[in-house]
Formats: C-alpha cells, sequence, structure tokens
C-alpha cells in the first residue's frame, strides 16, 4: 500500500507489515441508497429481535462500537469508538487467510470485510460483508471477558500449524461467496463451485491445527450460545448477523450441546444453516476448552511430533530450542532417536535465527539462503545440557574462539572444527560458529562439509516448540499466503441507478421531513420501471405510517406488498417482518 490510515488507533497503527497488506480502502462514497436501506433494514430486525435474545452486551455494545441503525458504519467513527475498549477495526476484501485473521485478533483489531450483501442476500450471505463483521462482531467486543478470549484466541491460532489443503480450502471458499453475491453469476459456474469445496472439505486427510481451530472458532465466535440449553442466548457473530438464522436456530430441530472439546469433532458447512449449535454456560468455559486444545498444539508440545506438523505444512514454521534460539525456515527433514527425541533438524531455502522473537544480528534469511541444519541434543558423558555450561565450562571442555574441537553428541553425531565464535544470551549459549567444520552422524554419513562454508551449530538439548510462521516477521518479510481472486464489484446500469435515486429520495424524506405526498412520485416510477421491488416500498410505507400522511397512497402501497409476500414466497417473511417494524418501531432511546 502507498499510505497507511490507522485512524489515530493505536491497535490498528501496531499492526505488522505482513498483516497491512490484507487492508484495503474502505470507499465509504461507493456505497449506494439500496446499501444503507439493506444495513437499515438488518440492524432495525436485529434491534427488534435481538433485544429479547442475544446475550445482555450486545444492544449497549452497539453503541461502544460506534453503531447506528441509519447508515453503513464509518471505519473512522468505529475505531474512535473502539478505542475506548482497547481494540480497533480495519477493513479487507472478502474472505482472508485464516492464520491471518486470527493474527489480527491477537493484535486486538477487527477485520471488517468493506463490501455489504446484495439486496437479494439480506438475510443471509456466506461472503464476508460489513452487517456480519461490524454488526455481528463488534458489539460483543464490549464485554471484557469475551474480548480477552478472542485476543487470546488469536494469539494461539496465530501459531497454529496449517496444511496445503487448507489454503486450496480457503481459495475455493472464497471463490464460492464471491461467486454467490454476483447478481448475475451463472448458475452451473456456482454448483461447480460448490462442488469443488465439497470435493476439497472431503479430502483434507487428518485436519490439521488451523482447521481444528477454525471449528472451535466457528462453534464459539461466529455461532455460539451462552446460558443453558433451555432458553440459551445469542453471542455469536454469524447469528447476530443473520436476520433469518437468528431466529431459526431457536426452533427445537436445532439441537443445543454443551460447549467442550467434543465440539472440535463437528465440521462445518458455511453455506448452511447449523444443524446443532453449542451452548457455554460463560466465557470462562470459551477460555478452558481453548486451554484443553492449545495443550496438544506443535506450539506446546514440541518434539518431534511438532517437527513432524512443521515439515507436513510445507510453510515457513521455527522450531525452538531449549536455549531459546529460534529457527525460522522450510522445514524438509528430521531425525530422532530410539526415544523418539529429536537429534538433528534441517530446513531448505531462506532460514533465520532469533531469540525472543528478534532476528540476530547476522543471521537472517539472506545469509542463511540454501537452508539451516543442525544437532539436537546433550553431549556424550556431561549431565548438563550444553546450553546451561559457564563460560568457564566452555573454556575447560575446550570451546573457545581459535580453538579445533571435536563434540561427540549421545545420538552418535559428531562436529568438528575451529571455534570461531559463540553467540549467548539470558545465561544460555545458544549458537556455536564454526570454520572448517565436518558432522557427521552416528554411520559416519556426512551431514555438512569445510567447503560449503561457516557452519553454524544451534545449541539445545531439545525443541520445546514448534508453530507456523516466522519467529520474526518483520525481518523475515514473510509472504503471507493472499489470494489472487478479487471480490466482484457490481458496475450499475442506467435502471439501477434510477433505482438508487429512488432510495436516495426516500432516505432524504425521513431526515429531512417536507412533502410526503412527493413519495406519490417515487412510488409512480417504482411500479413503472422497478415492479420487483420491495424494500422502497416498505421504506414509503413506513414513513407515510408514522407521519399519518397519504393514507390513500399508504393504502395501495399496503396492499402491493401484501401481495407480493401472498405469491413470492421468498419475499413473504421479508415483507411480513418489515409490516411488524412498522407497527413496533425501533425505541429511539436505542439508537446511537
Amino acid at each position: 500500500m502507498a499510505t497507511f490510515n490507522d485512524f489515530n488507533n493505536p491497535q490498528v497503527a501496531a499492526l505488522p507489515a505482513h498483516l497491512k497488506q490484507f487492508i484495503v480502502e474502505q470507499h465509504y462514497e461507493h456505497y449506494t441508497p439500496v446499501d444503507h436501506a439493506v444495513w437499515r433494514y438488518v440492524m432495525r430486525q436485529n434491534y427488534s429481535y435481538l433485544k429479547n435474545i442475544a446475550y445482555y452486551p450486545y444492544i449497549p455494545g452497539l453503541q461502544k462500537a460506534g453503531l447506528t441503525i441509519e447508515k453503513i458504519p464509518d471505519l473512522q467513527e468505529m475505531n474512535d469508538a473502539l478505542a475506548k475498549i482497547g481494540w480497533g477495526a480495519v477493513t479487507v476484501d472478502g474472505f482472508i487467510p485464516p492464520a491471518a485473521f486470527m493474527e489480527y485478533q491477537a493484535y486486538r483489531v477487527l477485520v471488517i470485510a468493506a463490501d455489504i450483501r446484495q439486496l437479494n442476500h439480506i438475510e443471509y450471505t456466506p461472503a464476508p460483508d460489513i452487517i456480519h463483521e461490524s454488526a455481528g462482531h463488534a458489539p460483543i467486543i464490549a464485554d471484557k471477558d469475551y474480548h480477552e478470549y478472542l485476543s487470546y484466541f488469536g494469539s494461539i491460532g496465530a501459531k497454529s500449524m496449517f496444511s496445503s489443503q487448507d489454503f486450496e480450502l480457503y481459495e475455493a471458499i472464497r471463490a464460492l461467496s464471491i461467486l454467490k453475491e454476483m447478481p448475475d453469476a451463472d448458475e452451473a459456474e456456482i454448483k461447480k463451485a460448490e462442488d469443488l469445496v465439497t470435493h476439497r472439505q472431503d479430502n483434507m486427510g487428518e485436519p490439521s491445527e488451523m482447521a481444528l481451530l477454525s471449528r472451535l472458532h466457528w462453534w464459539t465466535v461466529e455461532y455460539g450460545l451462552i446460558g443453558t440449553l433451555q432458553e440459551p442466548k445469542i453471542y455469536g457473530a454469524g447469528l447476530l448477523s443473520s436476520i433469518g438464522e437468528s431466529v431459526s436456530c431457536m426452533l427445537p430441530h436445532v439441537k443445543k450441546l454443551w460447549y467442550t472439546i467434543d465440539a472440535v469433532n463437528y465440521t462445518y458447512d458455511i453455506t448452511k444453516t447449523q444443524p446443532q449449535l453449542f451452548v457455554t454456560p460463560n466465557f470462562q468455559n470459551l477460555i478452558d476448552v481453548l486451554e484443553q486444545f492449545a495443550n496438544t498444539m506443535a506450539f506446546r508440545v514440541g518434539g518431534a511430533y511438532g517437527l513432524k506438523k512443521a515439515v507436513e505444512s510445507r510453510n515457513t514454521c521455527t522450531a525452538v530450542y531449549s536455549s531459546g534460539l529460534q529457527v525460522s525456515g522450510t522445514f524438509t527433514e528430521f531425525k530422532t532417536d530410539k526415544n523418539d527425541a529429536p537429534i538433528f533438524i534441517k530446513t531448505l531455502g531462506p532460514t533465520a535465527l532469533a531469540v525472543n522473537n528478534k532476528q540476530l544480528k547476522g543471521h537472517g534469511k539472506d545469509y542463511h539462503k540454501d537452508g539451516f541444519s543442525s544437532p539436537v541434543g546433550r553431549l556424550k558423558g556431561y549431565d548438563i545440557p550444553l546450553e546451561d555450561f559457564s563460560a568457564l565450562e566452555l573454556i575447560v571442555l575446550g570451546i573457545e574462539e581459535g580453538k579445533e574441537i571435536t563434540l561427540d553428541f549421545e545420538s552418535g553425531i559428531t562436529v568438528n572444527g575451529t571455534v570461531k565464535s559463540i553467540t549467548s544470551s539470558e545465561g544460555k549459549t545458544q549458537i556455536i560458529t564454526f570454520d572448517n567444520c565436518t558432522v557427521k552422524d552416528k554411520n559416519g554419513k556426512v551431514l555438512f562439509e569445510p567447503d560449503w562454508g561457516v557452519y553454524d551449530m544451534a545449541v539445545g538439548e531439545k525443541i520445546t516448540s514448534v508453530f507456523c510462521g516466522a519467529a520474526d516477521k518483520e525481518q523475515f518479510v514473510e509472504i503471507v499466503y493472499k489470494s489472487n481472486t478479487d471480490t466482484h464489484h457490481v458496475k450499475y446500469d442506467d435502471r439501477t441507478l434510477e433505482l438508487h435515486q429512488l432510495y436516495q429520495q426516500v432516505r432524504n424524506r425521513r431526515h429531512a421531513g417536507g412533502d410526503f405526498g412527493f413519495l406519490g412520485n417515487v412510488w409512480r416510477i417504482l411500479q413503472r420501471d422497478h415492479h420487483d421491488d420491495w424494500l422502497c416500498a416498505l421504506e414509503i410505507l413506513e414513513l407515510l405510517d408514522h407521519e399519518n400522511a397519504e393514507p390513500a397512497l399508504a393504502t395501495e402501497i399496503r396492499a402491493f406488498l401484501e401481495e407480493k409476500a401472498a405469491n413470492e414466497p421468498e419475499y413473504k417473511k421479508l415483507i411480513n417482518d418489515g409490516f411488524y417494524l412498522i407497527a413496533h418501531p425501533v425505541e429511539q432511546k436505542l439508537v446511537v
């Protein structure tokens, strides 16, 4: 990006470069009067229904997030409001990779899709949109226990292992969601995209940590219920932003199960309503379940288990030695002893060394451009690990600059060379650098030869942690996967632009008052040129009813809408819900 707008929000300003690449401008001026009408309709439905069924903070949370029912939120206004509770918000282009989405949460920044759903998908869209992200996620952020869970989930998710299949599925889901939001999408193309998603879902193999974590995220952050099995409340953003499913999810045919670690075994389909939902008694339970799962993850387990996940991932990963040294690169191989403890690791291609997530000087991926390899474990005959030797003990062992030394590891690996330098910090030795070095395994196979150059041997008895991504992402300049499939932006024809003007004229009358008889002209044009429209007609009826104006016109419009609801089933609930809102208007005290 040429410029970066941080909205004067500390959380947004703190985002690293590899996350900033996903941010797009909101372009508020691109939202049409129909878009604002869609937002207003959904928000009024939410106010009307969710005040009784949503978890307590939803209504006041909307205000704390800087949202109103009248207009699509402006990112600056949202950031001004969210900053007061230690969060921020940015706009992105549709679905972004799960790993990046999680990391935004860790930085306490809400990711909001800049686009808004089409009128024909007003009840639900599989694509991320500004209704789902802002009206769904933002209000619950006001609850401290919940936003602590959200950011903690992000920090764990950012370290989860993902696979190449995860990326393939992500790309298929993104492509399908884009197609489904296109007003003129070919049905055959949609079917083809749906089949591809199904195929990739059915051929994922063993699910990765990211895939399993995504399930926990889905059943909590997106579709979670809280309270009791008999009378749960909604807190999941997917339900809060779906005026259809927020109602249907409470019906008896949708099973309600207690939220436990077993939820990780339930897959989900973003294109369908959910057959079951999970209820947590409180938000602390969400953290407890997350901890239970995190204890099984490679970043906590480490060892051969973590290294196996890293090799399978075929992406940049980091292995952490017990000395604190972090090796970041693409892992291709590792060796273990009879107890399955790692004794040797190897990366291929650009690799970097770091401590405490800060790259060590002279050990970036340009220096280790061809890869990195090193033993793991203790030296033969010593009771303490090499990393814990004092400076004096190293000298006694013969490890000092300019001296030739042979190190014999318990694994049978030998390292022979002249010590060039020793890198230590916080009382731990992390790297011993050798000139003229030869490394061999117990069978005499050469693992490193002198003519390959200087040998940097990592020091550490164990691999304590393995996680996806580089330790120092900024220095590594990690290229996070970014989709080449752009979201679809509608080009409006003259007829549609005329419809936009009609919606705007109704909007102007609502805000400024004036001659409500003028709405008769709008209605006549609607009838003549846009007979399939229902929302603009509903907005006119709402104004006339509330102002007790033009009763004959109101009767005519109501009759039209009643007939449409009776003859066109897809509009029945939408129109009837609109009639309900006219008869039971949203209380103004709830409007920001």
